[in-house]
């Protein structure tokens, strides 16, 4: 009886799965919660076993990995984490899976999957991501991304054994097959904004001496580098990011004159940047490229568009051919005379890559399984599959965890903080300027909220509800008002009054991170002693109480050209470690020329007469809130 009443149960599932998979080309599966506290999944990274049977998932908000079965479509376990996933690496021989969990005091959480447990855990840098295996199996690197460096993991003994110092926000990277070569994908742009060049870098690490040889720089403008792989021969590395227009005023979005998106190709032989395509079409933005990765046979390049819900298959021999031609110098179309014009024409892909929406929301991570690209969809609590052959192409269908919880406003709003369709032509999201949950680019943007011709840098979001007046000049009122400009004057476009209060509730929401400068979370002996300068100074005079801000405007003597004159808003110093760099131009690429190079006549704190140890305490403790 009890095996008669299991095979109606397998065959109701059956026909209800070939149902809904039919009409709605969905089709749906059972997951069980990690958490009873957080209803959702959030799925952000995916790998697949060396048979490509298997795909493991992680599950951030779920804090939980899936065990995906790619035969029957279905989750056949799960492993719970105490802590957010944010990257897997998986043995060659699939007998364990290495797992990263986003915290301050990060660490590298390993399951034996023979065993189907968890065997141990090895300690990382602050808000790891991104793990890697050396070819033989027997280092881990690790992205440590608040710390800026590169955890070098020995699996032998099961301990960190070196750290790389990279740029600035590690969150990917990728090795080569022989594994001398580790390249590394930072987030953001270092260093000051108000130059002529403001772009990301790839570092490349050299393994044997754990010492970056060089840093390639990616295109002027290059900022949110969130994907990286390498081709199947290991020819190339393909980085994906945002291209932004940054030194113009943001008058307009057509032909992406304020973001556009991007896919770089490095030749790793000589370890050079080989040239920049855009993902975008003419009329029609691919905003927010996150995850990239190629097909196993070298033919496709699959890159996820967080933003606009979709993937792009590239056909990677044609790019190929065609940057070839470009850097022989000739004409392959009617905007390119030189390898220099690649970077500007939305059309260069025309013909070689196919943009397919998926049903899903939010793609990030993926992998690719024969022709198949799994892609985790992140506010849909799903995984999209879409077959990338060309001769077999069709339509993405999203997997979905049966009865889906009720969206709370924070939840919706950071859905939408996030979609690009909300802008006019697909070509920016606020997360564009705004990624990391609500942070910054690095950039300066010359927006029109005041005026022309005074661009500024981007400002974090981060309590920026309890913090008005809200943008730097504090020429919005407060930051709800912010928000709605934004959609009017940024993204083009008309937001409904609940969508705007949801995207509200999610900013409020939005938590300080723990600063890397504290030791177990409290300030170390040079963050108390600068304590004591920071209120002898008369900074705690204007950054005062729990956010470090009086709410106020001064006139600190910063100001040049148009800004001449012009009073700012203080600034809250909560979570300032993050937000280099600094003052309103960005000309300040560190806490320490804010508090020395660029404060004549002491107006903005007296700080003349400290010593060098005493400026260094004194930024140490700002650094550390």
């Amino acid at each position: 009886m009890k095996s008669i009443k299991a095979v109606m149960k397998k065959a109701t599932i059956f026909f209800t799965v070939l149902f809904v998979s039919t009409i709605y080309d969905v089709v749906a599966f059972a997951q069980p919660r990690a958490s009873v506290e957080e209803p959702y999944l959030s799925p952000v990274a995916l790998a697949a076993d060396s048979d490509g049977g298997t795909l493991y998932i992680a599950e951030t908000t779920g804090r939980q990995i899936a065990v995906f079965d790619v035969a029957t479509e279905t989750v056949v376990r799960t492993f719970a984490m105490t802590e957010q996933p944010s990257g897997l690496a998986l043995a060659r021989d699939n007998s364990r899976l290495y797992v990263t969990g986003a915290s301050p005091s990060g660490k590298v959480v390993v399951f034996d999957l023979n065993k189907g447990k968890l065997v141990g855990s090895i300690k990382a840098g602050h808000t790891p991501t991104g793990p890697v295996l050396s070819p033989d199996g027997n280092k881990l690197y690790v992205c440590n991304q608040f710390d800026n460096n590169i955890s070098v993991i020995d699996l032998v003994v099961m301990a960190e054994v070196a750290k790389v110092p990279v740029m600035r926000e590690p969150v990917g990277a990728v090795i080569t097959s022989d594994g001398k070569n580790l390249f590394v994908a930072n987030l953001l742009p270092a260093g000051v904004a108000d130059g002529d060049y403001v772009a990301a870098v790839v570092s490349v690490i050299e393994t044997v001496t754990n010492k970056v040889r060089v840093n390639i720089q990616l295109p002027n403008g290059s900022t949110d580098v969130r994907g990286i792989c390498v081709s199947p021969d290991g020819r190339y590395v393909y980085v994906t990011h945002i291209l932004a227009r940054y030194q113009l005023p943001t008058t307009q979005l057509e032909r992406g004159w304020m973001n556009t998106n991007a896919l770089s190709v490095i030749d790793v032989k000589s370890e050079k940047l080989l040239n920049t395509v855009l993902l975008d079409d003419v009329h029609l933005g691919a905003a927010n490229p996150w995850g990239v990765a190629c097909s196993g046979d070298g033919k496709y390049i699959c890159v996820a568009h967080a933003g606009t819900h979709e993937i792009s298959v590239i056909d990677r021999e044609g790019l190929h051919d065609k940057l070839t031609m470009a850097a022989a110098g000739n004409k392959v179309s009617d905007v390119i005379s030189s390898p220099g014009d690649v970077p500007n024409d939305l059309s260069f892909l025309f013909g070689l890559r196919w943009r397919i929406k998926l049903t899903g929301n939010g793609p990030r991570g993926l992998a690719i399984v024969g022709t198949k690209a799994y892609v985790a969809e992140y506010f849909s609590d799903s995984l999209a599959i879409v077959n990338v052959d060309s001769k077999a192409r069709c339509r993405a269908r999203s997997l979905l965890p049966g009865p889906q919880n009720p969206m709370t406003a924070v939840r919706k709003g950071e859905m939408l903080f996030n979609d690009a369709t909300t802008c006019f032509q697909q070509w920016q999201s606020c997360a564009s300027c705004h990624p990391g949950d609500g942070r910054l680019d690095g950039l300066n943007w010359d927006l029109l909220n005041d005026g022309i011709g005074n661009p500024k840098n981007t400002k974090s979001l981060l309590l920026s509800h309890k913090t008005p007046p809200a943008m730097i000049s504090g020429i919005r009122e407060n930051a709800e008002d912010a928000v709605r400009s934004g959609f009017r004057h940024i993204l083009l476009s008309v937001c409904p009054e609940d969508d705007a209060a949801a995207i509200d509730e999610y900013l409020k929401s939005l938590e300080p991170v723990t600063s890397p400068y504290r030791v177990d979370h409290h300030l170390s002996p040079a963050a108390e002693r600068g304590q004591k300068i920071f209120a002898e100074a008369g900074c705690a005079s204007c950054h005062s109480g729990p956010l470090y801000t009086d709410l106020q405007k001064y006139d600190i003597g910063t100001g040049k050209g148009l800004n001449q004159n012009q009073a700012f808003d203080t600034p809250t110093l909560v979570e300032v470690w993050r937000t280099a760099p600094y003052l309103y131009d960005g000309r300040a690429a560190t806490i320490e020329e804010v508090l020395t190079k660029y404060n004549q006549n002491d107006r903005h704190g007296v700080t003349s007469k400290l010593t060098a140890e005493q400026i260094a305490d004194l930024a140490e403790f700002v650094l550390s809130q």
